[in-house]
């Protein structure tokens, strides 16, 4: 392995990390902006439509994010 190899995986593993704890960052504010407990809504009522939005906004802050980071 290169150095130059050493230096991209290096940087991988930067961005990664970088990019979950902006993913769990932008989760605990949206989790705290809505009105309602998102984790008992989700795991003890079982309430699918929380489910799906909470999903869905995760996934639309996993693609921004990376977005951000690969610079488009």
């Amino acid at each position: 392995m290169t150095s130059l190899d050493f230096e991209v995986l290096l940087k991988t593993i930067l961005y990664a990390i970088v990019g979950i704890l902006l993913l769990f960052f932008g989760y605990k504010v949206f989790d705290w902006l809505t009105p309602t407990d998102a984790q008992k809504k989700i795991f003890e009522e079982r309430n699918t439509a929380v489910a799906i939005l909470f999903g869905f906004f995760i996934l639309g802050l996993a693609i921004v994010i990376a977005a951000a980071i690969h610079g488009w």
